[in-house]
């Protein structure tokens, strides 16, 4: 199963992260722990939305989309 999620800061509503993975829980977590200098400026992080597909190319698909034009505008209308 491949997980395409939003994370969004608890520090500042506005500021969000869109990732893949496997395994949720470990991601939020490496998110939290404040290692990567995006995450860590925002951190903590709490999920917004998550989907799951059994296609790992059509999760990569979604992601690519929701981080481009018309999909960063759909994330921002439905899904956060």
């Amino acid at each position: 199963m491949y997980i395409v999620y939003i994370l969004v800061s608890r520090k500042d509503y506005s500021r969000y992260y869109i990732g893949i993975t496997q395994d949720l829980n470990r991601r939020l977590r490496e998110h939290n722990s404040e290692r990567a200098a995006y995450a860590k400026r925002y951190a903590p992080w709490e999920i917004e939305t998550y989907i799951s597909f059994k296609n790992k190319r059509l999760a990569e698909e979604f992601e690519k989309y929701l981080k481009a034009g018309s999909g960063h505008a759909f994330l921002k209308r439905r899904l956060i």
